[in-house]
């Protein structure tokens, strides 16, 4: 059986390489993959991401430019579900991907209530033997630490994760404006504990975590995308039992 991933996803500005780095691993370990946004437009990535103003860490590589162009011809990312849609749910899909993004944009998918609802609904479903996964990067994380349980907890209280570090996000980086918390903030405040929350702060290695109760992988920035989809398709075989041996 073949395994279905969906993307959620605001209609502009996610970072293009957690989106196309992501999509082409998915796509040649032969999974379905689904895109949704708000409206049901194919989704825009972050432009200033593309045009490499923004630096070697943050900004597209060569290698990711060339993804996105191809991703951007992909039927299904040109023709997405929409998130509002009163029959949308996440139940049919075997990993929910959640990118990241700096651009002011994303705050439509951060802040959504029918997002809210939808991971809401589906994250403790990941629990540990289970066939469905999450994986988050980057403000794709704090779209889970911003989705409550019914008794007001945040979704992620209990796992171990990452996200973006703090002192990443300066200036155009800072989704929120100037003044407002960090990411690496609202996360940490989202958990039980303060050592729930991971970090490396060596911004030339890679890092990933995978929580040991759910199955959720979360990881900080765009150079992490690779290693965390390469986890992301490992994690989906195990869980739907389709690891090839």
């Amino acid at each position: 059986m073949v395994s279905k991933i969906i993307f959620l996803m605001a209609d502009y500005s996610h970072g293009p390489t957690e989106t196309a780095i992501p999509w082409v691993i998915f796509h040649e370990a032969d999974f379905e993959i689904h895109f949704a946004t708000e409206s049901g437009k194919p989704p825009v990535c972050d432009e200033k991401m593309l045009s490499g103003w923004t630096g070697a860490l943050l900004g597209a590589s060569k290698a990711a430019k060339s993804a996105y162009q191809t991703l951007s011809c992909n039927e299904n990312f040109r023709n997405p579900r929409a998130w509002t849609e009163p029959a949308f749910n996440l139940d049919s899909y075997d990993l929910v991907f959640l990118p990241g993004g700096h651009d002011k944009a994303v705050q439509l998918v951060i802040d959504s209530r029918n997002v809210h609802h939808h991971v809401a609904s589906y994250f403790p479903k990941t629990r540990k033997p289970s066939s469905k996964c999450v994986a988050a990067i980057c403000h794709g994380v704090q779209v889970l630490a911003s989705s409550s349980l019914p008794d007001g907890r945040s979704i992620i209280h209990d796992v171990q994760t990452t996200a973006l570090p703090a002192f990443l996000e300066e200036n155009y980086y800072k989704t929120y404006g100037a003044g407002t918390d960090s990411v690496e903030k609202i996360v940490r405040e989202s958990l039980d504990e303060n050592s729930q929350f991971k970090n490396s702060y060596n911004p030339t290695s890679t890092f990933v975590v995978h929580d040991l109760t759910y199955n959720y992988l979360s990881a900080r920035f765009p150079p992490d995308a690779e290693l965390l989809t390469q986890k992301a398709v490992e994690l989906v075989n195990e869980a739907c039992g389709t690891s090839k041996a």
